[in-house]
């Protein structure tokens, strides 16, 4: 019996929406989930993420371990409690600071250094189940080998199989680890840069393993989109239809929707809450530049259409002064605007897809947003 399943209730293609269950509830797919990295969605809380509609939220292993430590956040009531967050908490293992800050990787695990003083933090499979466990999430990644594209075929051929080996003690670990919240998911994650062929290897490793759901990690690290898309074509109908499918670290509209249509549940990207500090503006038009001098007595809001608590109140004029004078507050009130559009995407992608017309919704996504 897994910690998860999908419950679909249409389908357009190979697009899907439903529920996935879990062991605190439910969320609905497409799902996007901001990013808290440390426990905080940037310049955001738990309120704002409430009054977004936010139903997942993923925090990362590796900065938490840092600070404030998995024993303090333990003590704390888990991450639930010590955020204030009530909904669905997912926690990266740490792999994709193998890709950002090139640690020392050997067939045991990984040495990190510590990017607030320096320290060594050394980090197993094994390690990573357990701090993810007393963290206290209801969905854990297993720690894997992430690699910067374009890469050699041997690194990419050494991350699968050291992806898989750490999988294998992950899953064995994670059943036996009693420190853990009752129903914890564990996902695996496929690799494989974008050699198809490898992909299809991976995802088949992974599925024999068995785990709760699975991510497909180590893309939109410098490939073409056509090169993320193709490995994705090869690597979903390897997975089965009845667990979750995450895409790690995409967030710009037209991948998520080209995901979507190839059969991915839910994604993750500090994107959007990015591009708000600095002053680059999801709109349903596109992308708007709020740093522009053309919107210095814009009285008109962020986006006209948009029924966010920022475009209900707050003009473009003023949240540009805001910006340009550095004031902290048009961190929360634009990333708040952000993050109502993707998703209003992801809802959007939902209502298509039940009603069967998917494949129109991808097309004027594309329109708008594409290069």
């Amino acid at each position: 019996m897994t910690a998860t399943r999908v419950a679909v209730v249409a389908s357009d293609g190979s697009a899907r929406t439903g529920r996935v269950h879990t062991g605190r509830g439910s969320y609905r797919i497409p799902a996007f989930m901001p990013v808290g990295t440390r426990g905080a969605v940037k310049a955001l809380d738990s309120a704002d993420l409430d009054g977004l509609g936010v139903e997942v939220v993923l925090a990362n292993t590796y900065h938490l371990m840092l600070r404030p430590g998995v024993e303090e956040i333990a003590a704390l009531g888990g991450i639930h409690r010590f955020t204030g967050w009530s909904g669905h908490a997912l926690t990266d293992s740490g792999g994709y600071q193998v890709h950002s800050l090139h640690p020392v990787v050997d067939d045991d695990g990984v040495e990190f250094t510590s990017v607030y003083d320096g320290a060594k933090l050394h980090l197993t499979p094994e390690g990573a189940v357990e701090a993810q466990g007393r963290i206290g999430a209801d969905i854990q990644m297993v720690l894997d080998v992430c690699t910067t594209l374009p890469a050699e075929p041997g690194a990419l051929r050494q991350a699968v199989e050291r992806t898989a080996v750490w999988a294998g003690r992950a899953r064995r670990h994670h059943r036996t680890f009693v420190d853990r919240p009752e129903g914890q998911a564990l996902f695996g994650i496929v690799q494989g840069g974008t050699d198809p062929v490898l992909r299809v290897e991976s995802a088949r490793r992974t599925v024999e393993i068995g785990f709760d759901g699975y991510g497909i990690g180590g893309l939109s690290v410098g490939e073409p989109r056509e090169a993320m898309l193709e490995a994705l074509a090869a690597t979903v109908p390897e997975l089965p239809p009845d667990l979750p499918r995450y895409l790690m670290g995409v967030g710009d509209p037209v991948g998520l929707v080209e995901a979507i249509g190839l059969g991915i549940d839910q994604f993750d990207c500090v994107a959007p809450t990015r591009m708000a500090r600095h002053g680059s503006i999801l709109t349903g038009r596109g992308r708007l530049n709020l740093r522009n001098a053309a919107h210095t007595r814009d009285d008109t809001p962020l986006d006209e259409s948009c029924g966010c608590s920022t475009c209900l109140r707050w003009s473009k004029g003023y949240l540009r002064h805001l910006l340009l004078v550095g004031e902290p507050t048009a961190w929360r009130l634009l990333s708040i605007h952000n993050l109502a559009q993707l998703l209003l995407l992801m809802e959007q992608a939902r209502s298509a897809i039940a009603a069967g017309r998917f494949e129109s919704f991808r097309s004027r996504v594309a329109a708008v947003w594409a290069p």
